[in-house]
């Protein structure tokens, strides 16, 4: 085993480990790049062909599952089974890149339930699995059966639903940290294993949790309340942090008592503790221009301008704040607090997309100037930002070994509140330890 595999806890049970010959093999991937049936960007899928390999190549037959969207109603516990949320493009895709054949079985689909389980109809597909007729099976979107988010007996019948179509589990859905039937369930019903991208999640998220420093942290969000407590573990790890989109825009609020249009008085309240806890600590590192839009619409000649903050006076109020200036990236302590770091962590979108874009860029571009750091990008916007804004750029990193982009921002957040990759549930799972 390399010296990096070797940084695992070893109570985490891993692919390579698993006999996998003759066996049908369920593994849980974070396919989630789908959104009104077009594939937005192709990344996660395309991080997860190492492990499909590697149970192809070593005798194993592949069920695939993964979650798509939100079809579950939070109010009425409806699931709508949209055609904007079916697996069928990510099929389209891997037969197009592997040249091999998927079958995606129908099962019954109430109105207002989803699916209600697994039937006997698929037991053909998996003897065409077996006899390698077809190249794997790929099931439909995890969320749309009743069991997947469900309680009790309804929960359990799905896992074991599951299980009894496989012999081995294994998980590669890293970004897929909820412990939900398919991510946690499972793994009481079979042997359950660690996927390699899962596995190159967690070396990496060392380097988060444990950075060499100077460490510092860009983060964003479009609302403040749900930020709250990741941005307060990340606050407390950081040397520097710079803030972006409605997060900063609520510190400013807090910090200079003025008023921005969609910033809530509630989440104001909340980012007075922040406000104070820098006063001692003095971790933030404001970006002194800001774009102030008299519209969300669009970027209209003559309706947006930069504003500084140095000329904030209390009790003004401000028009939408929707992206950060580039000059103030060439702001001699932001420009220092990004060249001096030895450690960069990035789950940031700084301006409101499509329309407002620069910010984003010159962050990205200012960040690739530090040489010496270890540089990694967390969340498929923040991702999606990069690739869409510097496409050279993002081309020529993707191999090197200064820059590591994680398929799961929220799960990366989770992982930083927590202390530790082993805290997420369906790690645990896999490693036997917790409820």
């Amino acid at each position: 085993m390399s010296v990096e595999y070797q940084r695992l806890d070893r109570r985490l049970p891993l692919i390579q480990n698993a006999d996998l010959n003759g066996m049908i093999v369920l593994v849980r991937f974070d396919h989630n790049v789908v959104k009104d049936g077009e594939i937005r960007d192709p990344y996660r899928i395309d991080r997860t062909f190492g492990t499909l390999y590697n149970i192809v190549e070593r005798g194993g037959r592949p069920i695939l599952m993964t979650h798509v969207g939100r079809p579950k109603d939070k109010k009425t516990r409806e699931i709508k089974c949209r055609p904007g949320e079916s697996v069928e493009p990510i099929v389209e895709y891997l037969e197009h890149k592997l040249h091999t054949r998927f079958h995606i079985p129908k099962f019954n689909i109430d109105e207002k339930l989803g699916i209600p389980g697994i039937d006997t109809s698929i037991n053909l597909a998996i003897r065409d699995l077996r006899e390698r007729k077809i190249g794997g099976i790929y099931l439909p979107n995890t969320r749309w059966f009743q069991g997947e988010e469900a309680e009790g007996e309804t929960r359990d019948k799905f896992a074991l639903q599951l299980a009894g179509l496989a012999d081995i589990f294994i998980n590669d859905a890293f970004g897929s940290w909820q412990p939900h039937a398919s991510t946690y369930d499972i793994t009481k019903y079979l042997p359950s294993y660690a996927g390699f991208l899962m596995q190159q999640e967690i070396i990496n998220l060392n380097s988060v949790i444990n950075p060499q420093r100077p460490f510092l942290a860009v983060v964003a969000g479009a609302k403040y309340d749900t930020k709250i407590k990741p941005l307060y573990a990340i606050y407390e790890k950081v040397d520097c942090l710079i803030l972006g989109g409605v997060i900063y825009n609520t510190f400013l609020c807090a910090k200079y008592g003025i008023k921005i249009d969609g910033i809530l008085e509630k989440d104001i309240i909340l980012a007075k503790d922040l406000v104070e806890k820098d006063k001692a600590n003095k971790k933030i590192i404001e970006l002194p221009f800001i774009v102030e839009s008299d519209t969300i619409e669009g970027r209209i000649e003559g309706k947006y301008r930069t504003v500084a903050i140095k000329d904030f006076t209390e009790g003004k109020k401000y028009g939408y704040i929707l992206d950060i200036d580039p000059g103030s990236f060439n702001d001699l302590v932001v420009l220092e607090s990004i060249s001096d770091a030895k450690t960069i962590f990035v789950n940031a979108v700084m301006g409101y997309t499509p329309y407002f874009t620069a910010g984003s860029e010159a962050l990205d571009r200012t960040i690739d100037q530090n040489r010496i750091a270890i540089k990694m990008y967390g969340g498929g916007d923040t991702l999606q930002e990069f690739k869409n804004l510097c496409p050279g750029l993002y081309l020529s990193v993707l191999d090197n070994t200064q820059y590591y982009f994680f398929t799961g921002g929220g799960t990366v957040l989770t992982a930083i509140e927590q202390g530790s990759p082993y805290g997420l549930k369906p790690v645990q799972a896999l490693m036997k330890i917790g409820g």
